[in-house]
């Protein structure tokens, strides 16, 4: 009875909670206490703090909200803002004040079930959306302080991803018309009180444009991926888009695979005038472009030269002006970050986001540094072009300020440029990047150096060049000299573009010639004659593979970090030397999809389905007719598969009809099982056991120096259908096996070496190999990597979307963070 009236009492100290100033809760035992402190995870930001028994006397009413557009002191219940990450929650909490509450949905809240399609094609293509698991006590929450609410506003990303957030909220909560959409294109004071001040209803086309992506994709690749199960090995996936980025890098490979170097020559003369020296190149030979195949050729033609002076006949000048590159969108961010900063994709959305969400600056708190970065455009807000002309005048001089300010045109040869964002900017100019050094991380701080730097050299004078062509006649030959020199260096005061190897060369490139007039004629130093051999195409890099998808229009340049990261991380491609090369199951996997589905994954027909997303924003096309027009045609040819031609088609099995089983002499074929396809016998497995894997290219055993705990014989290192394992060199008359030693001890027994171990559902963990006598496991991957804070040898890896990757000490808890290289092999739910 007692503990039923302590109850009752503690339900009544509960219920007076919504009285106190919203964003603060109370916390009555030691669980809601550290909950209230964010110990679970939750992204309200206002830390809540267990108050002294039950106060006698009434709490106060909420102040009035500080920030323009209301707060709801009407009804004493105050606001509540949902975003997306907590970061961003933390800064926006700084700039609402009373009134308000905040919280973060980390991410999506719901999506399509992942053991079933989620999609009734039969019935205009409906998606079934259900609660993330992992996210049903955010969603619990963020329904329980929108009933204790008077308003809600949804303030999740600008784009169509967040928007499609919003939109799942919306329709879990029951709040109806208290429900309203706010836009913050970047999170500062001004920009978070207009937001408020002008909220929105849901766009309900850029939702129904994320909702025909994400059915899209769902279906290309539910219905795709079992044809790689059964003709190559399970668990492996197509996507819509990262397999046409796949088929450019596999293509790429393959014409480097047949391209036939042929051999010619250049003649470079080494002249000078007036102690000066420059060079001339041989530009005409018999009125024509020369093509000297061979060196007995261009020997005989340096032999020539030599013999005659070098007079000069023409001298052309000329003025070029290189106008300022416009403020960054987001594919010219991650190429120019990828070239200048060797940042990734990944990488560079990654920091952006951070520097977007909001930095902590000294005694300001955290502030947001960047407009959103997820944008096609590059028009930029009048007072931000102001406030840029005017330090540009103050900081340069009159001879760096254009008379009018600078209008730039986007680059994006799609028509349908989304124009509802601004370019990437600093959100507030006079925050220099040495102003803000001490408070960013060096990654944070060359990013938003390179973002502050083009943004200001975007609305600079232009740099001007003097172009000089002087051509030696000879006769025959005709020899051309070319250089430059700068006159005014303008916009390259602050910024200059970075470039690759294989680009063009550029003004800048050119070295200056010494003053020539016609008639005169220079000192010949020497005339060399260089051997050179035509070379392939070079392979993509990060910034070129980027450049190309948005050339072909191909994808979204909000997805290219991601669709470059699967590619990585699930091995179908490599990046060495920051060059991307197709693995071996890369290039397999794109020749079943090739064979399999050649118009669904045609660069030209994915990008004609995102120009149809694009028309279905704007209005001009229903999300069902898109989906009823690639249905159509995509199941017929899913229909019209055939997987055991196929099998054979790609793995070469042509002459597998002549074999015979070596057991009982009846003919192979081919079987699918749980692991992939493979040969088996035909009378397999009744009459007949024989099998072998589908390729013969067996890894060879790999010698080490453990030694066999049973039999004392030595063990090498073998690969298996689970990965790598150490087994006895005695094998079969010793069966002894156990997992290889990722060469870090147990951070608990101190004795036992870590190891990768399954459990029995097959999931990946890594454990001591004492066990059962020790019983320490993660799931996070060991790596010998000492550690700086306590120097033990041993660190787990983890990377997650927001942090990326980093190392905790196994023995400390001490983490860090660390550059993105490899593919960083997690454990799979």
């Amino acid at each position: 009875m007692a503990a039923k009236k302590e109850a009752v009492k503690r339900k009544k100290v509960d219920a007076q909670s919504p009285g106190l100033a919203p964003g603060v809760s109370v916390a009555t035992n030691p669980a809601r206490k550290r909950r209230a402190a964010g110990g679970d995870g939750g992204a309200e930001t206002a830390v809540a703090v267990a108050p002294p028994p039950a106060p006698k006397r009434r709490p106060r009413k909420p102040k009035a909200p500080a920030t323009g557009g209301g707060g709801g002191g009407g009804g004493g219940k105050g606001a509540l803002v949902i975003v997306e990450s907590p970061t961003k929650a933390k800064t926006i909490g700084k700039y609402l004040g009373a009134g308000y509450t905040v919280k973060a949905t980390v991410g999506h809240l719901r999506d399509l079930p992942q053991r079933k399609l989620g999609v009734d094609v039969e019935n205009g293509f409906t998606p079934e959306y259900v609660t993330i698991k992992e996210k049903a006590k955010t969603l619990a929450e963020i329904k329980k302080a929108a009933k204790a609410s008077e308003r809600v506003l949804l303030a999740t990303d600008p784009d169509r991803e967040g928007e499609a957030i919003a939109w799942h909220v919306a329709s879990q909560l029951s709040n109806g018309g208290k429900v309203r959409r706010v836009l913050f294109h970047e999170i500062t004071k001004d920009a978070v009180a207009h937001a408020l001040a002008h909220p929105l209803d849901i766009d309900q086309r850029k939702v129904d444009a994320q909702q025909a992506r994400r059915v899209l994709d769902r279906l290309v690749g539910y219905k795709t991926s079992p044809l790689l199960w059964k003709s190559i090995k399970t668990g492996l996936s197509a996507g819509r888009v990262q397999t046409v980025a796949l088929r450019l890098i596999c293509e790429r490979e393959e014409e480097i695979r047949k391209f036939v170097p042929q051999e010619y020559w250049t003649i470079e003369a080494d002249l000078e005038k007036d102690a000066q020296a420059f060079q001339a190149r041989l530009h005409k030979l018999d009125g024509k472009k020369p093509e000297i195949k061979d060196e007995a050729t261009a020997r005989a033609i340096v032999a020539d030269a030599l013999k005659i002076p070098f007079k000069v006949t023409t001298v052309e000048k000329g003025e070029r002006r290189r106008a300022a590159p416009p403020p960054f969108r987001t594919s010219t961010l991650q190429q120019e970050a990828a070239k200048q900063l060797g940042f990734s994709a990944a990488v560079t959305m990654r920091i952006a986001q951070q520097l977007y969400e909001g930095i902590e600056v000294g005694e300001e708190g955290p502030v947001g540094l960047i407009t959103y970065m997820r944008t096609d455009s590059v028009r930029v807000a009048d007072s931000a072009i102001a406030q840029a002309r005017d330090y540009i005048g103050k900081e340069f001089g009159p001879r760096y300020l254009p008379a009018e300010p600078v209008v730039h045109k986007g680059g994006k040869s799609n028509s349908r440029v989304q124009d509802a964002h601004e370019a990437i900017r600093p959100t507030d100019v006079l925050r220099t990047p040495d102003g803000l050094k001490q408070y960013l991380d060096s990654k944070q701080f060359k990013l938003y150096q390179l973002i502050w730097r083009r943004f200001v050299a975007s609305q600079m004078t232009p740099a001007v060049f003097e172009t000089t062509k002087v051509d030696f006649d000879l006769g025959r030959f005709v020899f051309r000299a070319t250089g430059s020199r700068v006159l005014f260096d303008g916009y390259h005061k602050l910024y200059h573009e970075a470039h690759e190897p294989e680009e063009a060369k550029t003004l800048e490139d050119l070295p200056p010639i010494p003053p020539l007039v016609e008639g005169e004629v220079v000192t010949v130093k020497q005339i060399t004659p260089s051997q050179h051999f035509t070379e392939p195409p070079p392979r993509f890099s990060e910034a070129s593979l980027v450049k190309e998808l948005e050339r072909l229009g191909i994808g979204r340049p909000s997805t290219y970090a991601s669709i470059i990261s699967t590619l990585k991380m699930r091995w179908y491609a490599t990046a060495k030397d920051r060059r991307f090369a197709p693995t071996p199951l890369g290039e397999t996997v794109w020749q079943v999809m090739k064979r399999s589905f050649p118009d669904v994954f045609d660069v030209g027909f994915t990008a004609q389905m995102e120009d149809e997303l694009d028309k279905v924003e704007e209005g001009d096309l229903a999300w069902q007719q898109v989906l009823g027009d690639f249905w159509g045609p995509f199941a017929k040819a899913l229909d019209a598969v055939d997987v055991q031609k196929l099998i054979h088609d790609v793995h070469d099995l042509s002459g597998l009809h002549k074999e015979k089983c070596p057991t009982c002499g009846s003919a192979l074929v081919v079987r699918s099982g749980r692991f992939g396809p493979f040969i088996a016998c035909a009378r397999y497995p009744d009459e007949c056991r024989f099998t072998r894997p589908l390729r013969r290219d067996k890894v060879p055993d790999r010698p080490t120096d453990e030694i066999c705990q049973e039999c004392g014989a030595p063990m090498v290192i073998k690969t298996g259908r689970y990965g790598e394992f150490l087994a006895c060199t005695k094998f079969p008359a010793c069966k002894h096996t156990r997992p290889v030693p990722l060469g870090v001890k147990c951070p608990k027994c101190g004795v036992g070496d870590l190891a990768e171990r399954r459990t029995r559902k097959g999931r990946n963990f890594f454990g001591c190999l004492r066990y059962p006598e020790c019983d320490y496991s993660t799931w996070n991957r060991p790596v010998p990597v000492a550690c700086p804070s306590c120097g033990f040898l041993g660190m787990e890896e983890k990377q997650t979307k927001t942090k990326g990757v980093s190392r905790k000490c196994l023995k400390c808890g001490h983490e860090i963070m660390v550059e993105e290289a490899a593919p960083v092999e997690t454990v799979a739910s």
